[in-house]
């Protein structure tokens, strides 16, 4: 037999839920029910598994274009992907979302935005047709986006950015108290001149601006904003400078920043906490393995859990735009590197 015969046999035939329905001796409603986990209907346990098992066997999956048409919407929640290093605390954050939607039988999908303006990102997502929205404010979205998103089907766009969205389910990050707090804590300490580091990497200025605006809010704080990239060269060139500066604390943008700087203080022969106070936020566990150890700014984020029930709401029962500042708290941590 030739080789372009061999090619040409037709390929063994897709299962479908009628095949599952006989396999498991129920109705195709039933197999329907229960691969799409309608709550409406009750179905025993056992019956379940039966329909899961032969699922299974057949290799069957169901079509999700043919359940989103006979549902009238999607179950897709699409995320746009950071490009930019967002750190471990908001990515564990963000993988905890994932898995609390997908218990909850949303699909997420990520997608990748970088390069995109608002009104380019937002008819890319709303081609998907996703039942929600959420996103991290990278892209700057505007009352016109989200109209356009929810004309597409969406029933929920929520913002998670330190503004609101007109239009938008607000979830306001406020970045401006963690600066607010680290400054606090190193005046309290008796340290007035603050060097504030900001990172040079691009699109981080979206938390960064925040913080040392609210670093620059606290009475009797003297700040400067510090530009500094994520590497060993740049911590190095900043504090081999530090004594002409003549600031007596430092505020890093988070702990991998201060952890870069401190490293550099210290090898430049200058005492921490003696001659510069150090302090960063997000409290890593690596912080506290250094020595000294480093004083951290603890951030309390929402669980995943906690955000997927939100988002959950708004696709079951959409209503008005809503706004909440409670979801994020900090607190300043002190330890020896202050």
């Amino acid at each position: 037999m030739s080789q372009s015969s061999k090619s040409s046999e037709p390929s063994a035939p897709v299962p479908t839920s009628a095949d599952v329905a006989r396999r498991a001796g129920v109705s195709r409603a039933t197999v329907s029910y229960v691969l799409n986990n309608t709550e409406a209907v009750r179905i025993s346990e056992p019956t379940r598994r039966k329909v899961r098992e032969a699922a299974e066997e057949l290799g069957y999956v169901p079509h999700a274009a043919a359940r989103s048409l006979r549902a009238g919407r999607t179950r897709i929640v699409l995320m746009p992907t950071p490009h930019v290093p967002i750190g471990p605390l908001y990515s564990t954050f963000l993988d905890e979302l994932q898995w609390a939607l997908r218990r909850l039988d949303y699909t997420v999908v990520q997608y990748g935005s970088l390069g995109l303006s608002g009104d380019e990102a937002v008819r890319a997502w709303a081609e998907l047709r996703p039942v929600a929205v959420i996103s991290l404010g990278e892209i700057t979205l505007s009352a016109r986006n989200v109209a356009t998103l929810r004309r597409a089907g969406a029933r929920a766009v929520i913002t998670m950015g330190p503004t609101a969205v007109p239009g938008a389910h607000a979830l306001v990050m406020d970045q401006q108290q963690i600066g607010a707090r680290a400054a606090a804590h190193l005046v309290e300490r008796g340290r007035r001149r603050i060097g504030v580091v900001v990172p040079r990497e691009a699109g981080l200025e979206l938390f960064s601006a925040p913080r040392l605006a609210g670093a620059r809010g606290v009475a009797g704080a003297e700040v400067e904003a510090l530009p500094m990239a994520y590497s060993e060269e740049s911590a190095a060139e900043l504090a081999a400078r530090w004594r002409g500066l003549r600031l007596d604390a430092a505020f890093a943008y988070n702990d991998e920043y201060a952890m870069l700087l401190m490293r550099a203080l210290l090898d430049e022969g200058l005492r921490v906490p003696e001659e510069v106070a150090v302090i960063g936020a997000d409290d890593l566990l690596i912080g506290r393995l250094l020595r000294p150890r480093l004083s951290t700014v603890r951030i309390e984020m929402p669980t995943g859990d906690h955000l997927a029930s939100l988002v959950d709401h708004a696709v079951r029962e959409p209503s008005e735009a809503t706004e909440r500042h409670d979801l994020m708290t900090a607190e300043a941590v002190r330890r020896e590197s202050t």
